[in-house]
């Protein structure tokens, strides 16, 4: 079910600044104190029932959990991987569209993947996302929704390894996050804002990813909050990267390399380089050699780090992983230029691994 992308959902807690929800408290007849009460339970107790909050008037409870808390995400699949570390939900939204998250807990910390979008507009031909087109993009509160979810799964001990804490979040989950700029950047401010106002993750531990929005890539510079800006390249040469990453016909590989070096010089936040290696597209260790010629072609390069990234190949698509001995050579070369890299550690493999694959088998049913 799609809504096309003009329906917005319900105003939520979430959606509000500080003062706004002071404001939508007065409005409801309450002192404006209320708000802190409300968002220590919301945010630092990580409470999800408004008729619990013992320290509100019982009269209030309901009127503040119809008017200010409605139901935006329900989980309606979930699957485990990595001896249940890993943990991949698809959320139905309020208005039938399906959206992807992904928990992922290593020995020494714990990572949310969430999404911006209800589809992707980009049409990148080797992501699941992109073959669906664009349904609506998110609001803050369903962005932030997200990672909420994975925060009370942690602090509740249901995830192997005990209690914990979300401290890091990459927007790379589904949809293209610059092209829904206003609604990622006001989830930056409550993910990164103290409690109990929001939930208190460093800046740094963010990461917002784009497959080359040049114009929000100077935006986001100017912003002021440090997050990791993570360009999703998957070529160094025009030719390929036009089929690859059809945004590429707008912003070519020089002009978003450019936007990517000035973003860390002015943050002095070293960039990240996605490389997805696709078997025979874009594994060629020649290719390899051309980034980081172009890399190296950038002033201070050392700003940027390459992240390669093993394919998580869907079903029935002509793209899939490359061999290993193919991705170590592009690796051996990129290291022979000096060029920072490493291999994702892929999580998931044995689910619906692949970005957009979980939320389209439900969507399928």
């Amino acid at each position: 079910m799609s809504s096309g992308p003009g329906r917005r959902p319900p105003r939520h807690w979430m959606d509000l600044t500080p003062d706004g929800r002071h404001d939508a408290v007065a409005a409801m007849g309450l002192p404006k104190y209320r708000a802190k009460q409300i968002s220590t339970h919301w945010f630092s107790r990580l409470e999800d029932d408004p008729a619990s909050w013992s320290d509100l008037p019982v009269a209030a409870r309901e009127e503040v959990a119809g008017k200010l808390f409605p139901p935006l995400l329900t989980p309606v699949r979930e699957q485990t991987a990595d001896r249940g570390t890993t943990v991949k939900t698809a959320w139905k939204l309020y208005d039938g569209n399906l959206v992807e998250s992904v928990l992922m807990r290593y020995p020494h910390r714990t990572t949310m993947c969430i999404s911006s979008e209800a589809g992707c507009a980009m049409d990148c031909p080797f992501c699941a996302t992109g073959q669906g087109g664009l349904q609506r993009n998110l609001s803050t509160a369903e962005i932030v929704g997200q990672v909420l979810a994975g925060a009370r799964k942690l602090a509740a001990g249901e995830i192997p390894g005990g209690p914990g804490r979300v401290g890091n979040v990459v927007f790379m989950g589904m949809g293209e996050p610059m092209a829904n700029f206003t609604s990622v950047m006001a989830a930056v401010r409550e993910l990164t804002r103290p409690e109990p106002d929001g939930l208190g993750i460093s800046a740094r531990g963010l990461t917002v990813s784009t497959v080359g929005m040049v114009p929000r890539i100077a935006e986001l510079a100017e912003n002021g909050i440090p997050v990791t800006l993570a360009v999703s390249l998957h070529a160094p040469d025009d030719e390929l990267r036009n089929e690859l990453v059809p945004l590429n016909q707008h912003f070519d590989v020089d002009t978003v390399l450019d936007a990517a070096w000035e973003y860390a010089r002015v943050t002095r936040r070293r960039v990240s380089i996605e490389y997805a290696l696709i078997r025979d597209i874009n594994d060629q260790s020649w290719r390899a050699d051309l980034l980081a010629r172009r890399l190296r072609a950038r002033g201070d390069w050392g700003w940027f780090h390459v992240n390669l990234i093993p394919l998580n190949p869907t079903p029935g698509s002509k793209w899939t992983a490359s061999r290993r001995e193919d991705e170590q050579a592009f690796i051996a070369h990129l290291e022979h230029h000096g060029v920072p890299v490493t291999l994702r550690d892929t999580r998931g493999r044995e689910i619906d691994g692949a970005c957009g694959q979980l939320a389209a088998a439900v969507d399928a049913r």
